[in-house]
């Protein structure tokens, strides 16, 4: 009866080890042909911008407007457009730091108040006992 048992777990661990081979072997190739695809991916990427920089030449690096254009009423509307851009952003940063630095120093003004006011409390637990 025991010889019976044995041989049965042994096939059944047998069967468990060529099933999680299997298994195993096919995550192995899925990553294999993954690895395969994103390789492929970056070299159509690289040669396509080969490609662009070569075959474009300097105007790919400026729009139509700015491209070899002399100081004109349309350069300085961009440049000024650009710098109230700029201007925006840093005001929505800067109020996003001040508003973290607020949240900081109410955090830290009520961890003060906690702290006073447990303190006290075993002042008076104290002087009673």
């Amino acid at each position: 009866m025991t010889h019976l048992r044995s041989s049965t777990f042994a096939l059944r661990a047998t069967a468990d080890r060529s099933s999680f081979g299997a298994a195993r072997g096919a995550s192995y190739r899925g990553v294999g042909r993954a690895c395969l695809a994103v390789a492929a991916t970056l070299r159509w990427r690289v040669a396509f911008t080969v490609v662009v920089l070569l075959g474009g030449g300097s105007s790919v690096f400026a729009c139509p407007v700015c491209f070899g254009a002399e100081e004109s009423s349309m350069i300085d509307g961009t440049k000024l457009g650009v710098l109230v851009m700029l201007g925006i952003l840093f005001a929505v940063q800067g109020a996003f730091v001040a508003f973290f630095l607020y949240l900081r120093k109410r955090a830290k003004h009520i961890a003060d108040i906690d702290f006073d006011s447990e303190w006290s409390e075993l002042q008076r637990g104290s002087r009673t006992s």
